[in-house]
């Protein structure tokens, strides 16, 4: 027998799927590694091959049709990828995680043999990057980003934003720098010591801020990038610098690094920002991603406000 079904092109269905993944063009030529004409050119060749408006030029959308066309090909092409994965893997889905390096480095990893433990069925791969992943382009299912209060919203069209934690940032210090520097009896008082710091003053900035002694005057000591390099130099007694519960986990029961504050009263741990888990949105509901999120969410609500936690 005839096979009867109809089929469009592949190639300007899959342009008119990566289009209606990242809402554009040159979004969606990025994401197929092509030009943008290309793009341009096969979603025009859709339309003349079905007789239906897919696009509105006008408004850079899908139609109503092309929203309820491109709900039901997603769904296929994506089930076609999965099963293609599953093939080519020994039924093994993989999950592709970036992660800021400070809590891929302090937190995560060590806890990752308990998600394997879990789930034993699902192949992660977890890659840190500073740089926030382009999931159009590097094939990334999740990425785990911090964010300072007041940034601007930086997920993509497309793409998922779930918090998964709020933690106290506090300054920290080597109990043999604090000989040095001697009792720091107020917040204001930290402004004069060495201050330690990723990028630029704004951690410190919005610190004070909360903490009481907004107005007071940063200027780090030294910029450092990395939480773990910002915390190395604080271990080796170079300056304060701020931390939350996620990085400091052996620092705090070993004693390396140590609360700034008057004896007994430690200054306080202000939300100055959040851990975020960015997933584009036709993946949130993939069955390893939801087990991934779950746990995830899970782990990072055990975290104790006084910068403790349960062992992972």
């Amino acid at each position: 027998m005839a096979d009867r079904r109809v089929f469009p092109p592949f190639a300007p269905l899959r342009a008119f799927e990566a289009f209606g993944r990242t809402r554009g063009i040159r979004r969606a030529a990025e994401f197929l590694s092509v030009d943008h004409a290309v793009v341009s050119r096969h979603l025009r060749a859709l339309e003349q091959w079905t007789g239906v408006p897919l696009l509105d030029r006008t408004q850079g959308t899908l139609t109503e049709a092309g929203k309820a066309y491109h709900e039901r090909i997603a769904a296929a092409l994506d089930e076609i990828a999965q099963a293609t994965q599953a093939l080519r893997s020994g039924d093994a889905p993989q999950l592709s995680v970036w992660c800021v390096p400070g809590f891929a480095f302090h937190w995560l990893v060590r806890r990752l043999g308990t998600f394997r433990a879990e789930h034993p069925g699902i192949d992660l791969v977890l890659r840190p990057s500073d740089a926030r992943a382009s999931f159009w382009s590097d094939g990334v299912d999740a990425d785990i980003r911090y964010r300072l209060d007041g940034a601007a919203d930086d997920a993509p069209p497309g793409i998922r934003r779930a918090e998964l934690a709020r933690p106290p940032v506090f300054p920290v210090a080597s109990p043999e720098f604090l000989r040095r520097a001697g009792a720091v009896g107020t917040i204001a008082g930290l402004a004069g010591l060495p201050l330690l710091a990723e990028g630029d003053s704004d951690e410190w900035r919005i610190w004070f801020a909360r903490a009481g002694a907004a107005g007071v005057q940063v200027s780090p000591a030294a910029r450092m990038w990395h939480a773990h390099l910002v915390l190395a130099a604080a271990r080796e007694g170079q300056g304060v610098a701020l931390a939350n519960p996620f990085l400091m986990e052996d620092d705090l029961r070993n004693g390396t690094l140590v609360r700034l504050g008057p004896e007994g009263a430690p200054f306080p741990g202000v939300a100055i920002g959040a851990y975020a888990l960015f997933v584009p949105e036709n993946r949130w509901n993939r069955p390893a991603l939801v087990r991934f999120r779950t746990w995830l969410s899970h782990m990072a609500e055990a975290v104790r406000a006084d910068g403790t936690m349960p062992e992972g």
